[in-house]
């Protein structure tokens, strides 16, 4: 029998549970301290893992003392971080000078830390390293013994370590901070520190004032330059999302055609950069150079690239920017935890936070040396009592025979509570002398002042307020630093188009009856007719059209279906005449049986179509019909389909042309006499006057018909019925073994 127990059903000794519950019970728990414990940074700008190693140099005296093995730190951080030494080592790789990873680095680093900016050089082991806390933590822990901040327990209960940093700078803007945690996510980029301070102290003097005008852009220690939008940086600034693109700096060596790269984005690295390099150039989409190489050293990050004599650099350059990670974008995602829960801010938001959390150390602060001050201040009173009458303290001690009994006959004979005996019962025999009780009595008026001070202070948020605007002037003094990522805005990049990307060299391109393609370059043709190498042709495949055209050409190719195809002339191969070609069908996406009879280069659409049909008809169609706004690669309809077509004619302006009606008359007409068709679909207009049974074979320019005297064959009005071809003639164009092309 089944039993029901707390909503959950127990069949065959499994327990039925519901999903929801089982995600609370389970799930939840887990996901919670993944995002509280682990991935997500604090108002302070660390992560539990950070902050465990750092407060255990703090502890081991490395803030003052020497560097010591990383090996060291490494073991005794696992005190309070029990999640291996590995981790450990990785997150104090992160925060070294050594390793560039940050604008102000926490440790004071001695070794091999590998760099931030390479995937593959990798750091040393722990034992090979030493650190110390760098000067500038200074400012992290800056009364962190004073009660600024609390405390919790470790692990296993035996230490305690702090829950925040009293950090004395909005470091959470300074410090990058990345993570990912069960279904949130955290990405903060760093500011610079001098304008993050800046940017504070207007901000606590004005809340309505211009943040941007003081904090400029991110910056980061990888340098580079960020391309600035106003629209984008203000998102980011107002919600805590949005992104933002950063490039690479580089400079180009013109004796040696060199281009070296020395800067570049934060969110890459050099290998990165390279390997997308190398893998362009074997696609030939970078033909302009000859060599990329790591020349990264002790003087820093290098990228060179050889480039070809002949090779615009600041063109290949914006090639790169488009087609590598050498410009890249960076998303910002200010997921921060606030008093345990995860929020997104924008940096106002972010800098309430920290005022407010920075307000409460310092007021943490101050009431503990106020109680420090108010208790030297209590024992000085007490002291002041004894004062007036030395002696007979002396003889109250004297005669006291019972030990025990000092402090309390002390207290009855003075009137004085039992903290103030106690002090005065353990001043030294020496010290009683009017001089030492004279000083110690006077410094009761001193710490009476301090102690005013300190409750101003406690009493005023405007002298809270101005302790915090001092604090952050002196850091930004003592270790601002000027932007090392530059800012460039979108106006001054020189825009890009992908017709930019292309190669531009002229080509030849054939076109066979069987429906093969061929583009060959001038040198490879050059080559080819060198050694008299004839083109390799399928069997009883001929080429019926030879196009002289450019690799950035658009190409317009006409099927006998009525069909025009639109082609890029780069989307095509490149072949050899050796090669066979390239089949259409599979090229185009055309049907089966479908085949180009005759292609054209695009010319801007400037220029006229002309269609010549069998049945003496021939459509003059202006280029610009067959544009189009969007990019269709195929249009129906190019031309008629109520006669054969026989031949197809591109002229980029009017010019005279050659009719042929079967193999006996040709006509020679000039193109102007044809009128212009509204059209791509018109029958065209009555060219040729045809005999029953006779048709137009040929269509051709005056320049391609070999003889002696083509005015023989003018004909001045249309329709004409044109004059028969001489015998010669007929041997030089063939005519006699008429070939249906179509």
């Amino acid at each position: 029998m089944a039993k029901k127990k707390d909503n959950n059903t127990v069949v065959n000794n499994f327990i039925e549970q519901n999903i929801t519950e089982t995600l609370e019970l389970n799930y939840m728990p887990y996901a919670m301290s993944e995002i509280v414990s682990r991935a997500i940074p604090e108002i302070d700008g660390f992560k539990p893992a950070h902050r465990k190693l750092l407060y255990t140099m703090y502890k081991m005296g490395l803030l003052n003392g020497s560097r010591t093995k990383s090996t060291n730190v490494v073991g005794q951080t696992m005190k309070l971080n029990p999640h291996g030494d590995a981790t450990i080592y990785e997150t104090m790789v992160r925060l070294t000078r050594g390793n560039d990873a940050l604008i102000h680095p926490f440790i004071d680093s001695k070794g091999n830390f590998g760099k931030a900016y390479s995937r593959d050089m990798a750091y040393a082991a722990s034992r090979y390293t030493e650190v110390k806390l760098d000067t500038f933590c200074n400012e992290l822990f800056k009364g962190i013994d004073k009660n600024t901040v609390d405390f919790i327990d470790n692990y296993d209960g035996k230490m305690k370590e702090p829950v925040l940093f009293p950090t004395t700078f909005p470091n959470i803007l300074v410090t990058p901070n990345q993570g990912i945690a069960v279904s949130m996510a955290s990405s903060i980029c760093s500011f610079n520190l001098k304008e993050v301070c800046d940017a504070t102290i207007h901000y606590i003097k004005n809340k309505k004032t211009d943040i941007k005008k003081y904090l400029k852009a991110p910056d980061f220690t990888t340098g580079g330059e960020l391309i600035y939008s106003d629209e984008e940086i203000d998102k980011i600034y107002k919600t805590g999302r949005g992104s933002f693109k950063v490039r690479g700096k580089y400079r180009y060596d013109k004796k040696n055609s060199l281009i070296e790269i020395y800067e570049i984005p934060y969110s890459t690295n050099i290998e990165s950069i390279i390997e997308k390099i190398i893998s362009l150039v074997k696609l030939n989409k970078l033909k302009e150079i000859n060599d990329v190489r790591n020349e990264t050293d002790l003087k820093g990050l290098k990228i060179t690239i050889d480039i070809k004599r002949t090779a615009d650099p600041d063109k290949l350059m914006s090639k790169l920017y488009s087609m590598t990670p050498l410009e890249d974008s960076f998303s910002c995602n200010f997921n921060i935890l606030v008093n345990g829960r995860p929020k997104t801010l924008g940096i106002a938001e972010i800098l309430d936070e920290w005022l407010a959390f920075r307000t409460l150390c310092i007021k943490r602060q101050t009431e503990y040396d106020f109680d420090k001050k108010w208790d030297r201040h209590h024992l000085l009173i007490g002291l002041q009592e004894i004062i007036l009458d030395i002696d007979k303290a002396i003889k109250i001690i004297r005669e006291t025979e019972d030990d025990s009994m000092v402090i309390p006959n002390l207290m009855k004979g003075f009137n004085i509570d039992e903290l103030q005996a106690e002090y005065v019962a353990e001043i030294k025999l020496r010290n009683l002398n009017k001089d030492y009780l004279l000083k110690q009595t006077n410094a009761i008026k001193d710490l009476e002042k301090e102690m005013s001070e300190l409750q101003d202070i406690l009493n005023c948020e405007a002298l809270i307020n101005d302790i915090i605007i001092d604090e952050l002037k002196q850091i930004s003094k003592k270790y601002g630093k000027p932007r090392n990522t530059d800012i460039i805005y979108s106006e001054q990049i020189d825009t890009v188009s992908d017709d930019d990307f292309i190669e531009e060299y002229p080509v030849t391109l054939f076109l066979t009856k069987e429906n093969y393609f061929k583009k060959i370059t001038q040198v490879s043709l050059q080559a080819s007719m060198r050694v008299s190498a004839e083109h390799k042709l399928k069997e009883n495949d001929e080429i019926i059209q030879t196009l002289e055209s450019n690799n950035k050409n658009e190409l317009l190719m006409f099927s006998d279906r009525q069909n025009v195809y639109k082609v890029k002339a780069y989307d095509l191969p490149e072949c050899k005449t050796s090669s066979m070609g390239e089949y259409l069908n599979n090229l185009l996406g055309m049907e089966a049986d479908e085949k180009i009879v005759y292609m054209a280069n695009a010319n801007d659409y400037k220029g006229y179509m002309l269609f010549a049909f069998e049945n003496g008809k021939i459509a003059k169609v202006e280029m610009s019909a067959y544009a189009t706004k969007v990019n269709r690669k195929k249009l129906i309809n190019a031309y008629s389909g109520r006669s054969l077509l026989v031949g197809a004619l591109y002229i980029e302006d009017d010019k005279d042309i050659i009719l042929i009606r079967d193999t006996d008359k040709a006509m020679l007409v000039a193109s102007s006499c044809i009128p212009l068709k509204q059209t791509k679909s018109s029958g065209g207009v009555q060219v040729y006057t045809l005999k029953k049974n006779s048709k137009m074979t040929r269509i051709m320019t005056k320049e391609s018909f070999i003889t002696d005297d083509a005015e023989y064959y003018r004909c001045s009005k249309i329709p004409a019925t044109g004059h028969f071809i001489n015998e010669e003639d007929k041997d030089r164009n063939n005519l006699p073994r008429q070939i249906n092309l179509f």
